[in-house]
């Protein structure tokens, strides 16, 4: 069914402000994010909670297209005014790896942001390890579906697909960073496909790249389930420090006051992939947390966003 158009989804009833702010009052948040002032202290002054920016209007995309039957199985595709081609970036949104914690949307500010700077948006949805046919293998071949349409449909919406670059929010960082990995895994390997599209820079927003640790790390807002989960044992397959190793740029970018992916876990990453003699680049913001990773107005967005056009414009 790829290339129906759809009406969008509607947000889930745990994403209204009203429980944002319930979350923010207990000292959690949407993806488990620290709240007002952080507990991830290393400066002064307050950081964003969800409800900053989720209040704030939320822009549309320009359209929408199915790589599945399944109504998470979309693409919201964002396209800029101006000559074409457009140069374009395949977005992945976080949450814990789960439906109920945060649907595509909430990437929607960094979208409109990119759209505005003359950069087209593939935004992908797929199935959380709390939906039917989500976790292993289902959300891996979800991403990977919507990723390849990219290359096959996104010149019919005036995107260069000359070059790939990815970026993903929290646990969506481990998405991009495992997409950027999929074409090195074995062709038997049934999450890899047939001809999977070469990524030639992955962008990870607070990612949480390891999934090893992260089913075995305790007091964690994610938990310990949903990382199992996507792994299923299968940790050469899906968890990027354990991946084969490809030729794809990897960037890292985390923000010093983040209690959900603080740096150390850019470090760890950007260690274990160094002694197998990778170089990953690894950025950090100083006083910004969670949220300000895709938020537009942030310092930490205004890294990423010149470190993508940077990327899309050398050849």
């Amino acid at each position: 069914m790829a290339g129906i158009l759809l009406p969008p989804i509607m947000r889930k009833s745990v994403l209204t402000l009203a429980m944002l702010a319930s979350l923010s009052i207990a000292g959690l948040s949407l993806a488990g994010c620290q709240g007002r002032s952080g507990d991830a202290s290393s400066g002064g002054g307050d950081i964003m909670i969800w409800s900053d920016l989720l209040s704030q209007p939320k822009p549309k995309a320009d359209a929408q297209i199915a790589y599945g039957d399944d109504p998470l199985q979309i693409v919201d595709v964002w396209i800029p005014k101006g000559d074409l081609p457009h140069r374009a970036v395949i977005m992945i949104h976080g949450g814990c790896w789960q439906t109920d914690i945060a649907e595509r949307d909430i990437m929607n500010y960094i979208a409109n942001d990119l759209r505005e700077a003359g950069i087209g948006v593939w935004n992908i949805e797929y199935r959380g390890v709390d939906r039917t046919g989500g976790g292993y293998p289902g959300t891996y071949q979800d991403v990977a579906a919507a990723a390849d349409l990219f290359a096959k449909k996104g010149p019919d919406y005036g995107f260069s697909t000359r070059k790939v670059v990815v970026i993903g929010h929290s646990a969506g960082g481990h998405l991009a960073l495992w997409l950027a990995a999929r074409p090195n895994l074995p062709l038997g390997a049934g999450i890899r496909g047939e001809n999977p599209i070469k990524i030639d820079a992955a962008i990870s927003q607070g990612g949480l790249p390891d999934l090893r640790e992260g089913a075995r790390r305790t007091g964690h807002a994610c938990g310990t389930d949903a990382p199992a989960k996507m792994a299923a044992n299968q940790w050469g397959w899906t968890s990027p420090p354990e991946m084969p190793i490809g030729d794809a740029v990897q960037i890292l970018f985390n923000n010093d006051r983040d209690a959900i992916a603080p740096p150390e876990y850019a470090h760890a990453y950007q260690a274990h992939l160094a002694s197998q003699g990778v170089n990953v680049e690894a950025v950090v913001t100083k006083d910004e947390g969670h949220v300000e990773l895709i938020a537009p107005n942030s310092k930490s967005w205004a890294a990423q966003k010149a470190r993508i056009i940077e990327l899309l414009t050398l050849d």
